[in-house]
């Protein structure tokens, strides 16, 4: 990856960054995206606190890596559950918004109800 792609990325980012936050009860669902692994976290803007995070060290899952984020959107979801967090902020940190990045964040969600809402995390 060249330097000037890296610079954009970052510049995105930051461009994103300057109009989301998140609260205690409304956490920003950050992603990290390397070559080889995956991480997210929700994060409290107000306290500078990670509340929750996961990544593809904790899940064991094999297949595709797309298939291992929607695993670790999954894991990431049911720790919120268990946190009393239901409702997040998707920060993709300059990403574009596909392959693995928008696994992650369809595993976050999980199933589609009837009535319009999220199994799991409402984004």
């Amino acid at each position: 990856m060249s330097s000037k792609t890296l610079s954009s990325r970052k510049r995105v980012h930051r461009r994103i960054r300057k109009k989301i936050s998140g609260t205690a009860t409304r956490p920003r669902l950050s992603v990290y995206r390397s070559n080889k692994s995956i991480y997210a976290q929700l994060i409290n803007d107000e306290t500078a606190t990670t509340l929750v995070a996961a990544c593809l060290k904790e899940v064991e899952v094999s297949g595709s890596k797309i298939d291992q984020a929607r695993a670790v959107g999954r894991a990431l979801a049911t720790k919120a559950m268990e946190a009393g967090i239901t409702t997040v902020v998707f920060d993709r940190s300059g990403y574009i918004y596909h392959g693995r990045v928008k696994a992650l964040a369809e595993g976050a969600r999980g199933e589609r109800k009837e009535d319009g809402t999220n199994e799991l995390l409402q984004f």
